[in-house]
């Protein structure tokens, strides 16, 4: 099966798992897809993901949702910014907060990877915003 946005899938894969109060989600692999689930861990909106070996040359991504005490998602926006047809950039400089700071934008950069608005700041750096998540 071809798709025209993988990371869109990913996203949108994630986010209905969570709807549905899952504990798991399993998706197709990547590396870009893995660098993105690592920020993600990094900001507390999953708990683990794994990369599990179907078959010669297939591989899955099972990602452990996190929720709270009280059963709710620890994620209740998750958007894709940047598309294939429609692509986003933005430096450091012109990066809006997201609810106030709580938000986190995942960026892409040359330099060091898939990142957060957090990193960027930091480093003074820009990139292809890929989604921002509450």
């Amino acid at each position: 099966m071809s798709l025209s946005d993988p990371i869109g899938d990913m996203l949108a894969r994630i986010k209905n798992a969570y709807r549905a109060l899952l504990l798991n989600v399993e998706m197709p692999y990547s590396s870009h897809k893995t660098q993105i689930l690592d920020v993600l861990k990094e900001e507390g909106y999953i708990i683990e993901y794994t990369v599990k070996d179907v078959r010669p040359g297939v591989k899955m991504i099972d990602v452990e949702l996190r929720y709270s005490r009280s059963g709710k998602p620890a994620l209740e926006i998750l958007q894709r910014v940047s598309k294939p047809s429609r692509r986003v950039y933005s430096s450091y400089k012109h990066l809006r907060q997201f609810f106030n700071g709580m938000g986190v934008h995942i960026l892409s950069t040359s330099s060091h990877g898939v990142v957060s608005d957090k990193v960027v700041r930091k480093l003074k750096l820009g990139g292809e915003v890929i989604c921002r998540v509450f």
